[in-house]
């Protein structure tokens, strides 16, 4: 799990009223007779209302927020905000010198709880907030807009009029969108943390908006063969600590990279490199600031009353209520809206497991059962279901991915079926399982044998996705290279091995950012990646080793068509624990392109060590993690070998190969 922490009445006029329309609106005057705020009837349909009613809307940001409008000639922006508990709202901002009384929003009179109202004069960059007096205790606070798509940049907390004025140029993208994405293709995910990818040190170290970032992470990303990257949250948060954890602006690519329109256009470029996009997504809770979701309008609106339901414990911040169809709404809206506006190409969900039991992190007595008596949170899995519904109906062409770390079953199978729906899930078994196993010293490996071997047991339960995540190298815990035991050279050879077996597991892969060239220290969002390690042959073979690596794993199908099926996987030997050596082979769909694994987990070279196989052919080395090229000792089996009529594992025929010291070989037939 991530860190995540928090500093703290109906109109007369009928006709439909649509964008830069030219039909008039009403005018309401203010107490001195100003024309303040039109009111405008139709923008929101009674049809918006009824889907709205039934959690059903999943189209909001296209009707509440700021959208600016024309009428009878006369540019304005129309707002719509829904707060059922407050007695006033009005728009305060520059435009009114941050007036609380002078731009009153009309409550509609179908109970819908929305407020709305023209405001002419009011266009883009325009900041504003919402002027809330509750119903209850004479409550008054200042609220950003929940569906603002812009916010000034933090530490200030106003939304901003914004309207979408990018014109995509991924046409070609999108066209293939369906095949990149698919889940019978390659998936090599680069995680990324934009403020601290890379910095600007003449630039006293700000981060690179995101023009700059398009430039240089598309290119760095195709460079190393990685297919797509994911990123940290980039829906706006208050607090650069969080990571983009903490959300206040669920519609909002975060200002301090730039606009709306910079952040397609980072999407643009990442599509014409071809490479996919996946954003980190957290409808699990959200921070207590004043300018945002909690205490919205005097009362507990997007999240429980009673803080055994509504208060995480773990991360001091507040839990939706996903019974209410207004929130369903609004969760699901929020997604649609990435996927839509955005051509984002996939949601990665934060914290599900958070989400699916009630007593998540809490004590006995801390928690309500459910109407049965259980602890699944009976609301969360049917918002859960709605949201894969809802976006695979819609969104073919995307992935919904989970991060949930239970044995929850059925996490990415179909509705229909009882699943939750997800496309993928990250398997944290294998994790915790693999980074344990490499943190030994190699002499007492083989007594955690089967640390390497029992993630096959469940490895097609699920359609999982490998990750070695932000989450393995923060709060203490170290980088990835210097979990590694031995020696510098060892930890590289380990690494290497470690992101070899990675690879040829089943499953889709993520790397967050650093790791592919053995970053020492442990991730900081305050500071850039230690880019200079580049220039020692240490850092620069691992990250050549990368994308080689890459390149092997999109080039043989049998490494990726079919990571969930049992038919694509065959152990050679997973018992040959004494020496701390497995040996298997990926399949792809035909049955034509094997690839052969061979795995040395130990510092010592096994010279003529034989290895059955499936086919009575030359298998040629199309990998070796010991090659010079990536600072390895360069052992290696002369470029591939021949099968001989031995039989052995099981198989009619076998090879007699060198596997060098803790390295990792792959073969495929010639």
């Amino acid at each position: 799990m991530s860190a995540k922490q928090n500093k703290t009445s109906k109109a007369k006029n009928k006709e439909p009223v649509t964008k830069r329309s030219d039909r008039p609106a009403v005018q309401q005057t203010d107490k001195v007779g100003k024309a303040a705020v039109w009111e405008v009837s139709d923008y929101i349909t009674e049809y918006d209302i009824y889907l709205f009613r039934e959690g059903k809307h999943f189209s909001l940001h296209e009707k509440l927020g700021a959208h600016i409008l024309e009428h009878d000639n006369k540019l304005g922006t129309f707002f719509a905000v829904w707060a059922p508990n407050a007695q006033t709202v009005s728009v305060i901002g520059d435009f009114n010198g941050w007036n609380k009384s002078s731009h009153l929003l009309t409550l509609r009179e179908d109970e819908s709880g929305i407020w709305q109202g023209f405001i002419p004069g009011i266009g883009q960059g325009e900041a504003y907030k919402y002027f809330i007096t509750s119903k209850y205790d004479n409550y008054q606070v200042e609220k950003s807009d929940p569906v603002g798509t812009y916010s000034e940049q933090p530490p200030k907390t106003a939304s901003v009029v914004w309207e979408y004025a990018y014109q995509w140029n991924d046409g070609e993208w999108m066209k293939k969108r369906k095949k990149n994405n698919a889940l019978d293709s390659p998936f090599s995910v680069y995680e990324v943390q934009l403020e601290s990818w890379r910095r600007k040190p003449e630039e006293d170290m700000r981060p690179l908006n995101y023009h700059e970032l398009a430039i240089q992470l598309s290119a760095y990303v195709k460079e190393l063969g990685y297919t797509h990257v994911e990123l940290l949250p980039v829906t706006e948060y208050p607090f650069s600590g969080s990571w983009g954890y903490q959300v206040v602006g669920f519609f909002a690519p975060t200002s301090r990279f730039g606009t709306p329109d910079d952040f397609m256009h980072f999407v643009d470029v990442m599509h014409q490199n071809d490479i996919g996009v996946i954003i980190d997504w957290v409808p699990s809770h959200f921070p207590g600031d004043q300018h945002g979701l909690h205490f919205f309008d005097g009362t507990y609106l997007f999240e429980h009353e009673d803080p055994r339901k509504g208060y995480h414990p773990d991360w001091s911040s507040y839990i939706f209520n996903y019974g209410r169809n207004e929130i369903r709404n609004f969760l699901i809206s929020s997604a649609h809206s990435w996927l839509d506006r955005f051509h984002v190409d996939g949601i990665r969900v934060d914290a599900v497991a958070s989400m699916l039991y009630l007593d998540y992190s809490r004590k006995e007595g801390e928690w309500i059962p459910n109407e049965h008596g259980g602890r699944e949170n009976l609301d969360a899995i049917r918002f859960l279901r709605d949201l894969n519904e809802s976006i695979y109906t819609k969104f073919p062409d995307v992935q919904t991915i989970a991060e949930e770390s239970t044995a929850w079953p059925m996490v990415t199978r179909p509705v229909y079926t009882g699943g939750l729906g997800f496309g993928m899930k990250w398997n944290m078994g294998w994790m915790h399982d693999t980074l344990g196993y490499f943190e030994h010293e190699p002499v007492y490996r083989s007594y955690h044998h089967n640390q390497m071997t029992f993630s096959i047991m469940y490895a097609f339960n699920e359609n999982f996705m490998l990750s070695l995540s932000h989450d393995e190298v923060v709060h203490g815990k170290g980088s990835l290279i210097d979990k590694m035991p031995g020696d510098v050279w060892q930890k590289f050879a380990n690494l290497r091995t470690l992101f070899g077996f990675m690879f040829a597991h089943p499953g889709k892969k993520l790397h967050f950012m650093g790791m592919e060239f053995g970053q020492w220290k442990e991730w900081n969002y305050k500071s850039s990646l230690d880019w200079h390690l580049l220039d020692h042959d240490t850092h620069s073979g691992l990250q050549f080793f990368m994308k080689d690596l890459n390149s092997v794993y999109k080039r043989f199908p049998a490494l990726y068509q079919q990571d969930f099926s049992p038919d694509g996987f065959k152990w050679i030997d997973a018992n040959d624990s004494q020496n701390s050596i497995l040996s298997f082979v990926r399949y792809d769909k035909q049955k034509q392109q094997h690839v052969l694994v061979i795995v040395n987990f130990t510092p010592v070279p096994r010279y003529n060590y034989r290895v059955g196989v499936p086919d009575d052919t030359r298998w040629v080395e199309i990998l070796n993690s010991d090659a010079t090229q990536y600072g390895g000792s360069g052992m290696g089996n002369f470029g591939g070998v021949e099968a001989n009529p031995v039989p052995y594992h099981g198989e009619e025929q076998s090879i007699n190969i060198l596997i060098p010291p803790l390295g990792i070989i792959y073969f495929s037939q010639e």
